[in-house]
């Protein structure tokens, strides 16, 4: 789940750009220091819709919705309604809430689907085109999350209708994104999209997605009935005939959000919120979290060689256990309380060795007793003490490349997510056991790891980013630079990171990860490879009166607030 895109704008006078910007002319904000309340996304045009609703007296999850409605516009590469994802938000009144809206298997899928006659995976099959998506969950998420709203769907809806309409100017990023996708939108379209342009995409160039806006009406005007049913449901239906996908009317209109109990666990005076199975990071990071807990860290200093051995080595044993026994928990018995208790994790760092690096051949998964990167995140706080963060997605860039003809979004690819194969990596890299196969209906395990810190029940830090694999190490590593290193927020959101996964067996570091400790960390034995931008995170902290919101420095992403 990587991301480069977002939309075009364009400007018009309604109220939601007459102060600062229209969505022609606009800058990207990426701190915010303010006392009421903020937002921070994957793009300007969205953090404003965002803010402009809290501004209209709508609470965090309010600005939320608006917010995501928005990115579905401006940042089609993962902003999204053909997706699915998770809300984690602490309210004012003290609940916890967690929502599931991951993206399901449609009826017809079987465990081998993507297995040619010789039993060879089919990952082209799983990645791209139409066989490659899951039944949408994105709309019935924002439904879901709208009982915890103030205002009416039409006032949120309508930065996004009319982004939509009159389009946006995109930016220098989007317009790279979109140049480096068009082949593969040529090849897996069936009706041409406003997307493939003959002449090159360039920063400032407007982009108008009319079919779209049409859709987010039918969604004002008929609520979820307005996607899963009627119009917008029959284009879907006839696209998946046009390229021979398997989502049917009744994956459809049987789609359904799932509220669960959101995880929470104790890290030294805090309390850590975040998102259950069917998304893993409520296990790795709890599990990475409660090793580094018993670690000296902050005395070794940030990003020393000691701390990142420890740290990846932490990294190594939870994504281990990942790829053996995390899925979907109504498909798969999940032995969660076992994989995240004190003894067992205790027993899985002394495989640790001191200053050497672990050989992932050598490191299984733990011996138990019976018993996602095109993504986008968004963080929101308002001043009633509720906090919001939510990670969409639609898998890899742009989904599966289809765009449902005469209804304006991309797909997902998010079959992928599946262990197609067991030892079979996904897209990112990632494998997968019998926990993860394919099964009619069954949400496929996720990286996206929205997250939450309370400090004496209040909330101190909204964090989340996309990457795929690299979202829930993104995340650990992010609130150790805060609470163990005492970094300021922008720093930990910008600072180069760093990112293993078990398998391959190797530390990925960003571009000016220093060189000095990757050179220690090679003698301790470790194969270091440097790749491009690790995730995008989005930090609120709030703290002595203050609300900081910061965006990532690797994309558009900004911050807005007031």
């Amino acid at each position: 789940m990587r991301l480069l895109f977002a939309g075009i704008l364009v400007s018009f006078t309604c109220s939601l750009y007459a102060q600062t910007s229209s969505p022609y002319h606009y800058a990207i904000q990426k701190k915010k220091v303010v006392a009421n309340g903020a937002v921070v996304s994957a793009h300007p045009l969205a953090s404003r819709a965002g803010l402009t609703i809290l501004q209209k007296g709508g609470n965090a999850v309010d600005a939320a919705i608006a917010t995501q409605l928005a990115l579905a516009v401006v940042y089609p590469a993962a902003g999204n309604i053909g997706g699915g994802g998770f809300m984690v938000a602490h309210l004012a009144d003290g609940r916890n809430i967690a929502l599931d809206f991951r993206e399901k298997a449609p009826a017809a899928a079987t465990r081998d689907m993507y297995l040619d006659a010789s039993g060879n995976a089919r990952t082209d099959l799983s990645q791209n085109g139409h066989l490659a998506a899951g039944v949408p969950g994105t709309i019935a998420g924002i439904f879901a999350e709208l009982k915890y709203a103030r205002l009416p769907m039409s006032t949120l809806i309508a930065p996004a209708i009319d982004l939509a309409e009159n389009g946006f100017a995109i930016t220098a990023a989007e317009a790279h994104s979109l140049n480096a996708a068009q082949s593969s939108f040529k090849k897996y379209n069936t009706v041409g999209p406003v997307f493939i342009k003959e002449e090159s995409w360039k920063a400032g160039d407007t982009l108008i997605q009319k079919d779209l806006a049409k859709t987010l009406r039918l969604i004002r005007d008929k609520g979820a009935a307005g996607f899963y049913e009627g119009e917008t449901a029959r284009l879907i239906l006839e696209e998946m005939q046009r390229g021979k996908g398997i989502i049917t009317a009744a994956d459809l209109a049987g789609y359904q959000a799932k509220e669960r109990e959101a995880t929470v666990f104790p890290y030294k005076q805090y309390s850590i919120v975040t998102m259950p199975l069917p998304s893993s990071g409520g296990v790795i990071l709890q599990q990475m979290m409660k090793m580094a807990e018993e670690l000296p860290l902050k005395s070794y200093g940030f990003e020393s060689p000691k701390a990142v051995h420890l740290m990846a080595e932490a990294e190594r044993l939870a994504y281990a256990d990942r790829a053996k026994y995390l899925g979907d928990r109504d498909y798969y018995a999940v032995p969660v309380k076992t994989l995240t208790s004190k003894a067992y994790l205790h027993e899985r760092m002394s495989l640790i060795q001191p200053d050497k690096a672990g050989a992932s051949k050598d490191i299984q998964a733990g011996v138990l007793s019976p018993a996602s990167e095109e993504t986008t995140h968004l963080n929101v706080c308002d001043r009633q003490g509720n906090a919001v963060s939510i990670t969409t997605t639609l898998n890899g860039g742009y989904g599966n490349k289809v765009v449902v003809g005469g209804a304006g979004f991309f797909l997902n690819n998010e079959m992928d997510d599946f262990s197609i194969k067991p030892g079979v990596p996904n897209m990112y890299g990632a494998v997968g056991a019998e926990a993860n196969a394919i099964a009619p209906g069954k949400r496929m395990l996720s990286s996206m790891t929205p997250t939450l810190v309370l400090d004496k029940g209040k909330v101190f830090i909204i964090a989340g980013t996309p990457g795929g694999t690299t979202i829930t190490t993104s995340v650990f590593q992010t609130l150790i630079d805060i609470l163990e290193f005492n970094m300021t927020t922008e720093d930990a959101v910008n600072k180069p990171k760093f990112h293993h996964q078990w398998l391959p067996d190797e530390i990925f570091v960003e571009t000016g990860f220093p060189i000095e400790v990757r050179e220690a960390l090679q003698k301790m034995g470790y194969t270091i490879t440097q790749r491009g931008s690790i995730g995008r995170t989005e930090v609120i902290k709030i703290s002595g009166g203050k609300i900081e919101a910061v965006g990532d420095s690797r994309g558009d992403d900004a911050a807005e607030g007031y």
